[in-house]
C-alpha cells in the first residue's frame, strides 16, 4: 500500500484499489516483456525508446542542440505570419504539450526513480532528456506535416494521421492503418493511466498528508473517491471546451507552475549550498557505479530511462497530437519548437527536484514515496512548504489531466470517425479516471501508467522509423529557406 493513501479494510477506496489491481498487473506483465542481461531483467520497451532516441540525434546531426535558439525564436512569434493554417499559436501549442508533461513526474516521478535507482538514476535522467530531444522533434514535425485541417476549421493530428496518411502515401496503407488504430487504443488508455490516474493519486496523496494523514480531514475509508470528485468536476469544466479553451488555461499557469516550483527549488538548494558538490558527486559516481541497487549500472541505467520517459514522453507521440493544432505552414517549424519540451522538463525541472532530494538526504530516512518523499525534501528547510506544495500539486496533475483528455479525444476521435456520442462517453470515463486513480494504491497506478504510456511507442516509432525520410527533407528545405532569407523574422 502507498505511504500515506487510505485504503482501508472495507471501505469503498479498497473495493477499488483491488479491483484495479488486477487490471494493472495484467497490463504491466505484457507490455514490460524483459529479457535477461547480465542478471538484470531488462523490458525490451524501455531499450525501444533508448535506441530512437540515439538514432535520431544522429541522424539530425545534434538538432537537439543547434536547433535550440532557432526554437526560442519560433515561441517568442518571430517567425509567426496571421495567415497560417492551425488554432493556436506556437507558445500555446508548446504550452499546452508542456502541461502534459511537466506535471508530477517530474515532482513524484523523479523521487520515484531515486527511491528505486539512488542518486545516479537523475544522471541517466538528464541524458535521456537530452536525446529525446530529438525525438520530440521529429515525431511533432510529422504530426504537423499530416495532420487535417477539418470543414469547421479545426485540425486533427498527431501519430493517427501520420501513421495511417504518411504510410498510405508510401504504399504501406494497410500497415499505417494497423499501426493508427493501435496507437489510438494504448492512447486512450494513457490518457486515462499516467496522464489521468497517477495525477490525482498523487495530488490526492499530498493533500492527504498537510491535512493531518489517517486522523486529518481525508483520512476516511472514502476520502479518495471524494478528492476525485472534486477534481473531477474542475476538469470537466475545463475538457469540455475543447483544445482551445485548454490552450488558454495552460498558457497561464503552467509558466507559472514551472516558475514557481523551481523558485521553490533554489531557495532549498541555496539553504544547502553546501550540500550540493556532495549530491553532484553522488548523482555521477551512482550513475556508473551505485551500490546496494538492484542491477548495478544496467539497473540504475533502466530506472533512469524509464522515468525520464514517463515524464518527458519523448517517443510516445502524445505531444504531437497538440503540437498538430499550431499556426504554421511549415510542419518543421513545430519540431523545433517540440524539442524545447524535454529540455524544459526533464533537464531543467527534473534535475532540480532531484538535486534538492539528495541534498537534503531525504531520500536516505525510508518510509516514504513518490510526492511524500518530494515535499519531506523541501519541510527540511521550508516548514511550512509542503502546504504550498500540496498545491502545487493538485495544480500540475489539474493542467496534466487536460492536456491528456485531448489526447484521449482525439484518439477516439480518430477511432469513431469524429462521433459526437463517442466523444462525451469518453470524457465521462476519463472523469471516472479521476476518481479511480485517487482511490488506488501508488503501485498499482504507476504500473498501469507506465505500461500504457510505454505501449504507445511501439506503433509510434515504427512510424517514426519509416517516415524520417520526410523529417529530413522538410528540415533540408526549411534550412536552406533560412539561409537565404525566404524565412525571415516578421519583424525583420
Amino acid at each position: 500500500m502507498a505511504a500515506g493513501l487510505a485504503v482501508e479494510s472495507g471501505g469503498v477506496d479498497q473495493v477499488i484499489n483491488e479491483a484495479f489491481t488486477q487490471v494493472s498487473t495484467a497490463v504491466q506483465r505484457v507490455i514490460f516483456f524483459a529479457v535477461e542481461v547480465a542478471g538484470v531483467d531488462i523490458p525490451l520497451v524501455v531499450v525501444w525508446l533508448a535506441f530512437a532516441a540515439v538514432f535520431c540525434t544522429v541522424y539530425f546531426r545534434g538538432i537537439n542542440l543547434r536547433g535550440f535558439r532557432h526554437a526560442i525564436g519560433l515561441v517568442k512569434g518571430d517567425y509567426t505570419r496571421p495567415d497560417e493554417v492551425g488554432e493556436v499559436s506556437h507558445f500555446q501549442a508548446l504550452a499546452t504539450a508542456v502541461s502534459g508533461t511537466v506535471g508530477l513526474g517530474n515532482i513524484a516521478g523523479v523521487a520515484v526513480a531515486i527511491t528505486i535507482g539512488g542518486p545516479g538514476a537523475t544522471f541517466w535522467m538528464i541524458i535521456a532528456g537530452l536525446l529525446g530531444m530529438a525525438t520530440k522533434f521529429t515525431e511533432c514535425t510529422l504530426g504537423v506535416k499530416y495532420r487535417r485541417e477539418n470543414a469547421d476549421g479545426t485540425v486533427s493530428g498527431g501519430p493517427m494521421f501520420y501513421l495511417s496518411r504518411g504510410l498510405a502515401a508510401q504504399g504501406k496503407a494497410g500497415l499505417g492503418k494497423v499501426l493508427a488504430a493501435a496507437f489510438a487504443v494504448f492512447c486512450i488508455f494513457g490518457s486515462l493511466g499516467g496522464g489521468n490516474a497517477f495525477q490525482s493519486n498523487q495530488a490526492f496523496a499530498q493533500m492527504r498528508d498537510v491535512t493531518g494523514g489517517d486522523d486529518g480531514l481525508l483520512g476516511g475509508s472514502a476520502a479518495g473517491v471524494m478528492f476525485g470528485i472534486v477534481l473531477a468536476c474542475f476538469v470537466g469544466v475545463v475538457i469540455i471546451g475543447g483544445i482551445k479553451r485548454i490552450a488558454r488555461v495552460t498558457d497561464k499557469l503552467v509558466p507559472f507552475m514551472a516558475v514557481f516550483y523551481v523558485v521553490a527549488c533554489l531557495i532549498v538548494l541555496l539553504g544547502n549550498a553546501g550540500a550540493i558538490p556532495e549530491a553532484m558527486r553522488l548523482i555521477f559516481t551512482g550513475a556508473f557505479s551505485p551500490e546496494g541497487i538492484t542491477g548495478g549500472v544496467i539497473g540504475v541505467l533502466i530506472t533512469g530511462i524509464q522515468r525520464a520517459a514517463f515524464s518527458n514522453e519523448a517517443g510516445l507521440g502524445s505531444a504531437a497530437i497538440a503540437h498538430s493544432a499550431v499556426q504554421t505552414n511549415r510542419p518543421v517549424t513545430e519540431g523545433y519548437v517540440a524539442l524545447l519540451e524535454p529540455f524544459i522538463d526533464t533537464v531543467v525541472i527534473c534535475t532540480m527536484t532531484a538535486l534538492t532530494i539528495v541534498v537534503t538526504g531525504a531520500y536516505t530516512s525510508g518510509g516514504t514515496e513518490g510526492v511524500q518523499l518530494t515535499s519531506d525534501a523541501f519541510e527540511t528547510v521550508l516548514p511550512w512548504f509542503p502546504n504550498v506544495l500540496a498545491v502545487a500539486v493538485v495544480l500540475f496533475a489539474f493542467s496534466t489531466q487536460l492536456a491528456w483528455s485531448y489526447y484521449g479525444a482525439k484518439a477516439t476521435a480518430y477511432l469513431t470517425n469524429e462521433s459526437r456520442v463517442a466523444d462525451v462517453v469518453y470524457k465521462s470515463v476519463f472523469l471516472a479516471f479521476v476518481v479511480i486513480g485517487a482511490a488506488s494504491s501508488l503501485d498499482v497506478i504507476i504500473g498501469f501508467s507506465d505500461a500504457m504510456i510505454f505501449a504507445m511507442s511501439i506503433p509510434n516509432l515504427i512510424g517514426v522509423y519509416l517516415l524520417i525520410g520526410v523529417v529530413k527533407r522538410e528540415l533540408t528545405e526549411y534550412e536552406a529557406d533560412l539561409r537565404s532569407g525566404v524565412v525571415s523574422k516578421v519583424n525583420a
